[in-house]
């Protein structure tokens, strides 16, 4: 049975005490005492916080002072909050105790065995979802739901989604588009799976699909010569043969695609090498597809999160009925929201919800209700801004521990993403990877996302480059430190 917050200030006593300092806010002080009471073993992994009432009352500061104090340490790590089980303080294995390491005992329940430092790229920062404004917007939007919110869902999405993201999307990706030909799917995967369905039939066989109505060429089709595996693989399993594009500092090189009918692209920001695409080859890849009478499908990987450089717009704005916009809430929130959308020109608007079905299976229709209150009501810019900021500041911190402990290594696609790319001497990336995996950490190397056929489409017979993959949002803000102490000393030393 959990136990009760009397009970447990009665088993702390004079512990909780806490001493707020002379900072520039009672929110900071409060911060400040909190972490100290933390890192000096006051408060053991696992204590249970009082509430916000009550904290507040026996500090003479509003509750809201309170509340943000307790959420600001949820994102860093030091606390924990969970439905039903009120604030808590982290499990932490050795808590400081009069500046010394000491175990404190603590009862846990079993956890799966893991990497010590996940350096993996894709994923957020899981502490710092944005679960005070998310359950606001769920609440406000399961108030204001019209009792048809709970029958069938529609294929294409809520209205009130589609038309939140028409609206966000014209604004901050430069979109353009309608409530219309929005469809909501549940991310990019799934989405692939509906513009690529397998055919029930060979080719031969299959009636002729009606004006207007064509589903997407299967095959082939152009992809960068770089990209997520797991993509290819889907892709394959629908029948679909993929051709490499060769990429360079100005991203795919778009000028070799030939019999090809369709090209997948990450315009806003290359994955996994980084850097935007050129703007003559956006130009030119809508002038192909012109051409061509094919589509682009654009991949909106990383489009919220840049730092050194201005906003890159959609390539969908060029061309909105040959270009196919895909996004999701991924990377901007978590991947356990499984909300995503395209942006589809008018002749896939009704291929597509066919390939849905009548109803809607996967995306809940509640969440997307919430999401578009998130959007509505300016909370999902606010977060998107506050985790940039995050974002940068960790990538920054990268980039000064490698040019302390690893000058020779040289750090690449930075200016936005939540990873970098680390080139290697040649011949270093197996070897690094194993090491790095010694050490505990999990990460990638650059050879994993190479395409097949990449060496063959580049037409040259250099050697592909040694690279390291390393995503700096996943670890929590007290735990990153660590990681990137881990990381420099699992590298290569410089040649010579």
């Amino acid at each position: 049975m959990a136990e009760s917050w009397v009970n447990s200030a009665q088993r702390i006593g004079s512990d909780l005490h806490l001493e707020l300092s002379r900072a520039s806010s009672k929110r900071a002080a409060l911060i400040d005492a909190l972490r100290e009471a933390v890192r000096g073993g006051r408060l053991a992994p696992g204590t249970r916080l009082p509430p916000y009432r009550s904290l507040a009352a026996d500090l003479g500061v509003a509750r809201n002072t309170v509340a943000d104090a307790y959420a600001e340490l949820v994102a860093e790590g030091w606390l924990t909050a969970r439905q039903g089980s009120g604030t808590r303080v982290a499990e932490r294995a050795e808590p400081l105790r009069n500046g010394k390491h000491a175990r404190v005992p603590v009862k846990t329940p079993p956890r799966v065995r893991g990497p010590r430092h996940d350096l993996r790229q894709g994923t957020p920062d899981a502490s710092a979802f944005p679960r005070t404004a998310w359950l606001a917007s769920y609440r406000r939007a399961l108030q204001q739901a019209p009792n048809e919110v709970f029958g069938p869902g529609d294929p294409a999405g809520r209205i009130e989604l589609r038309e939140a993201l028409a609206e966000y999307l014209a604004r901050a990706r430069g979109v353009r588009t309608e409530p219309g030909r929005v469809v909501i799917c549940s991310g990019f995967a799934h989405a692939l799976r509906l513009l690529f369905q397998a055919p029930a039939r060979p080719a031969a066989q299959r009636p002729a699909q009606p004006t207007g109505q064509s589903p997407i060429v299967r095959d082939p089709l152009a992809v960068e010569a770089y990209g997520l595996p797991f993509h290819r693989q889907l892709l394959a399993t629908a029948g679909v043969r993929t051709v490499p594009l060769p990429l360079d500092e100005h991203g795919a090189d778009v000028s070799r695609l030939g019999r090809e009918r369709g090209v997948l692209l990450t315009p806003a920001h290359q994955f996994p090498t980084g850097g935007p695409l050129h703007a003559e080859r956006r130009a030119a890849v809508v002038d192909w597809a012109r051409a061509r009478g094919g589509v682009v499908l654009e991949d909106d990987y990383d489009g919220e999160f840049r730092y050194d450089r201005k906003p890159v717009g959609a390539v969908q704005g060029l061309d909105p009925e040959r270009v196919i916009f895909i996004g999701s809430v991924s990377k901007s929130l978590s991947p356990a929201v499984r909300l995503g959308w395209m942006v589809l020109p008018e002749r896939y608007v009704g291929p597509v919800l066919a390939a849905k079905g009548e109803r809607e299976a996967w995306a809940s229709v509640l969440d997307q209700l919430a999401l578009a209150d998130l959007i509505s009501s300016g909370s999902y810019d606010r977060h998107v801004r506050r985790m940039r900021q995050r974002y940068r500041s960790r990538r920054d911190r990268l980039v000064a521990a490698l040019a302390e402990h690893a000058p020779h290594v040289e750090v690449t696609g930075v200016a936005a993403g939540l990873h970098a790319v680390l080139r290697l001497p040649p011949g270093t990336e197996r070897s690094t990877v194993k090491a790095a995996t010694w050490r505990g950490i999990a990460l990638d190397g650059l050879a994993d996302f190479r395409h097949p056929a990449a060496s063959e489409a580049s037409g040259t017979d250099m050697p592909a480059p040694d690279g390291l993959v390393v995503g700096y949002a996943t670890p929590s803000e007290h735990a990153y430190g660590a990681a990137l102490e881990a990381l420099c000393q699992a590298l290569p030393p410089a040649p010579g």
